[in-house]
């Protein structure tokens, strides 16, 4: 059975940090890229980050370059989302995202993690 759990999310201020983890199973984790979404009230689902499986190479999104890091642990089959610098904006949910395409697309999602930055 395939899944992402991901944990980490809570409330905090702004300019403090939060580290997302995503926990995955039933899967071959290392052969997937790995991403990181969020949605916010009102708001389409937007990609945060991205993690390659063939080089661990990382895109962001404009809006959180040099605050997030997004990175892996193919041992652990786990990924993670260390942000700094959290801006009331950064408020949403935030879910895993596991995608691979060979043959055909493979493609897994946690059920996500509220993260709220208020003061």
């Amino acid at each position: 059975q395939v899944q992402l759990v991901e944990s980490g999310g809570g409330l905090v201020q702004p300019g403090s940090s939060l580290r997302l983890s995503c926990v995955a199973s039933g899967f071959s984790f290392s052969l997937f890229d790995m991403a990181w979404f969020r949605q916010a009230p009102g708001k389409e689902r937007e990609l945060v980050a991205r993690i390659t499986a063939y080089d661990g190479s990382a895109n962001y999104a404009d809006s959180v370059k040099g605050r997030f890091t997004i990175s892996r642990d193919n041992a652990k089959n786990t990924a993670y989302l260390q942000m700094n610098s959290l801006k009331p904006e950064d408020t949403a949910v935030y879910s895993c995202n596991a995608r691979r395409v060979s043959v055909q697309v493979y493609q897994y999602w946690g059920q996500g993690t509220q993260v709220t930055v208020s003061s």
